[in-house]
């Protein structure tokens, strides 16, 4: 009954309005203060002592520095011109398809997904630059607006992403296997969002194609050189087991630094208080939900949750691809109406102690749940995608949402690939770390 009240008070109080850290926070902290919850012996204050020390523990970890990290890099290279160049790259290289603009506002985006580690921040920086140009070659600004949300939620998939970081955390999955495990997976969503958009931009005549040229794309890479150099670094050194993956956020610090003041020398140190205090902003909301979210689950766990959940399932008397498919489709629903942050850290400690029984790999598994977040975030009402993809171009949600529906049918369709072979997740962990 505890549990049950304390998810009634979470969706209340964000159906309300109330930021997602206090209504993961207040419901739990609340229940948790209230005579008759806990045993009669346990005291007031020594509940008090056990909520600070939660919310401290929930953010005591060297691998959550990577979060502030890489945002931090991801808002210097959109101010440093490192987005426009990947850009005019991708251009340059796919600009000769149907819808060639549009395709390279995903090639860019996979380019920067490789980068920041924020899907947000990759919305944003890609979106500043491409919804006007594409705008101006005759894309319909909604459409626009869907390309570059759809594009941004592949920065949660290829690696470095946040989610994984946090998912590692919750888990002690290898966070570096969970890269390794979304790098195919990207890469397919990628092209599967391309074909679409291709198909779609044939069908309509949308926008204008330019003639390969072999010289533009070789004088474009020249000139993309050094931003294009920063995933090969943040990847390389991680997928080698050269650096860890907080270390390759201060490293993807550094060499945005250096490509956007020394080589582009379009950022200053006068710019730099302002992008720290962008970026931590950002990156403060986060932990917040983070260290808020400990109290939660410890709540739930505390109400022995999960062995509850556990024989609930097996009560089903489900197969295991039907218990992953029920699975999948509760967190469909779950990424419609929660933020990605919160959704991981409320559900993955109760759901992964389910993967034995669907017979899934725990980095099968941890791939899976934030592919299918990623989803979410390309459909209302809390899309973060289509939420600064509609700020960008000024068009309302409604109307973006409808043009991106194409695009969310062929997220689900990697999704249900990803889900039932295995290999797509799984090859590229055991190859590099036998």
């Amino acid at each position: 009954m505890t549990v049950l009240l304390l998810f009634a008070l979470l969706f209340l109080l964000i159906a309300l309005g109330m930021p997602i850290a206090l209504a993961i926070g207040v419901p739990a902290i609340g229940l948790i203060l209230t005579p008759g919850v806990f045993p009669p012996g346990v005291s007031l204050a020594g509940l008090g002592q056990t909520i600070v020390q939660l919310l401290f523990a929930g953010v005591d970890s060297f691998d959550l520095l990577a979060v502030p990290l890489f945002m931090l890099a991801g808002t210097i290279m959109e101010r440093g011109g490192i987005s426009r160049q990947i850009i005019d790259f991708s251009d340059n290289l796919v600009g000769w398809l149907p819808g060639g603009l549009a395709c390279a506002c995903i090639v860019a985006s996979m380019f920067f997904a490789g980068i920041s580690g924020s899907a947000a921040a990759d919305t944003a920086a890609i979106g500043a630059v491409a919804i006007p140009a594409m705008v101006r070659q005759g894309y319909p600004p909604a459409f626009a607006a869907a390309v570059v949300a759809a594009g941004g939620a592949i920065g949660v998939i290829i690696p470095p992403s946040i989610p994984m970081v946090i998912f590692g955390f919750l888990t002690n999955v290898s966070i570096a296997q969970l890269f390794a495990g979304g790098m195919l997976v990207g890469g397919l969503f990628g092209l599967v969002l391309m074909l679409v958009t291709v198909a779609i931009s044939w069908y309509y005549g949308y926008g204008s194609r330019r003639p390969f040229s072999g010289r533009r794309l070789v004088q474009a890479f020249g000139e993309a050189g050094w931003a294009l150099g920063a995933p090969v670094i943040v990847l390389g050194g991680i997928l080698s087991g050269l650096v860890t993956v907080t270390e390759a956020a201060a490293l993807a610090v550094f060499y945005a630094l250096f490509v956007s003041m020394a080589i582009n020398r379009e950022l200053s140190w006068r710019d730099m208080p302002d992008q720290l205090v962008r970026s931590q902003l950002t990156a403060a909301s986060v932990l917040l939900i983070i260290a808020m979210a400990k109290v939660f689950t410890w709540l739930v766990a505390m109400q022995q949750t999960s062995q509850y959940l556990g024989t609930m399932m097996s009560g089903l008397a489900l197969p295991p691809w039907g218990l992953l498919l029920l699975l999948m489709a509760g967190l469909l629903v779950v990424g419609c109406v929660m933020e990605t942050t919160a959704a991981l850290i409320l559900l993955v400690p109760v759901l992964v102690v389910l993967t034995p029984q669907m017979g899934v790999d725990p980095i099968q598994f941890g791939v899976l749940v934030v592919l299918n977040l990623a989803v979410g975030m390309l459909t209302p009402p809390v899309g973060i995608c289509l939420f600064v993809s509609c700020g960008i171009s000024g068009v309302p949600l409604a109307k973006v949402s409808r043009a991106a529906l194409p695009l969310v049918g062929a997220a689900l369709a990697v999704l249900l690939l990803a889900s039932f072979w295995p290999p797509l997740t799984l090859w590229l962990p055991a190859l590099l770390y036998p």
